[in-house]
C-alpha cells in the first residue's frame, strides 16, 4: 500500500546524495532487525561503516532518518502503483503486483512490519504516520474497488468499503506471515486469489 508522499530532494552533491540513499537503506534494514526504539544512529553509522558525526551530517536525529525511510518506501510503492494513475480492476492488478515485487525485498518488508507494530503506540514518533497511513491506504483501494464495481467488473454482492479494508488486512497480515515462516508462504498468489474471486472479469 502507498501514499501520496514524496521523499524530500535530496541535498548536496552526487557523492552525498549517494551517501544519504544509503544511509536509508541500511536504516531500513536494522529498523527492521532490531525495531526503531531498540536501534541507535550509532548502531546505523556502524552498519554504513562511517562515523557516529558523519551519519549525523545526514540526519541529526533518528527522527529524521526514520522519516526518510518512510519517506522513501512510500516514494517506491507509488512508483510502483503509478502514483494513482491506475483505476479499477488495472489498479487491483497493480496492487496484486506490489505485493509480488514486496516477496523480493524482505528487508522493506520487514522493517514495515516492525516499524507499524511499534507505531501502534501514541508516543511513537511515527503513530500519527501510520494512523495516516492506513486511513489513506483503505480510502485508496475502496476507491479502487469502486471504480472497478462501476465499471461493471465487481461482484454485486461485493461491498467496495468493506472490500478495501479487507484487502488492507489481507496484504499485510501475509506480510507477517511470510516473514515467520521464511518465505514459504506465496503471498501474490494468495491476494490475487481473493481478488480473483471478487470479480466477474479476469484480473
Amino acid at each position: 500500500m502507498t501514499t501520496e508522499t514524496e521523499p524530500e530532494p535530496e541535498p548536496g552533491y552526487a557523492k552525498g546524495r549517494a551517501r544519504r540513499r544509503e544511509i536509508i537503506e541500511q536504516a531500513m534494514a536494522v529498523f527492521g532487525e532490531l525495531g526503531y526504539r531498540a536501534t541507535s544512529l550509532r548502531d546505523v553509522a556502524a552498519r554504513c561503516g562511517i562515523s557516529h558525526p558523519g551519519l549525523m551530517h545526514h540526519f541529526p536525529t533518528k527522527e529524521s532518518l526514520l522519516q526518510a525511510v518512510l519517506q522513501q518506501r512510500d516514494h517506491n510503492d507509488a512508483a510502483w502503483l503509478g502514483d494513482g494513475g491506475a483505476k479499477g480492476v488495472d489498479g487491483l492488478r497493480r496492487l496484486a503486483g506490489l505485493v509480488a515485487l514486496n516477496a523480493t525485498r524482505r528487508g522493506i518488508v520487514e522493517s514495515f512490519t516492525v516499524l507499524a507494530a511499534e507505531a501502534s503506540s501514541a508516543e511513537h514518533p511515527a503513530h500519527d504516520y501510520f494512523v495516516a497511513r492506513y486511513r489513506n491506504s483503505v480510502a485508496s483501494t475502496t476507491a479502487t474497488y469502486t471504480q472497478a464495481a462501476a465499471a461493471g467488473a465487481l461482484r454485486h454482492d461485493i461491498r467496495p468499503d468493506s472490500a478495501g479494508r479487507q484487502l488492507v488486512a489481507l496484504m499485510d497480515g501475509l506480510q507477517l506471515q511470510w516473514l515467520l515462516d521464511a518465505g514459504a508462504t506465496d503471498m501474490a498468489a494468495v491476494v490475487r486469489a481473493h481478488i480473483q474471486s471478487q470479480l466477474v472479469v479476469e484480473l
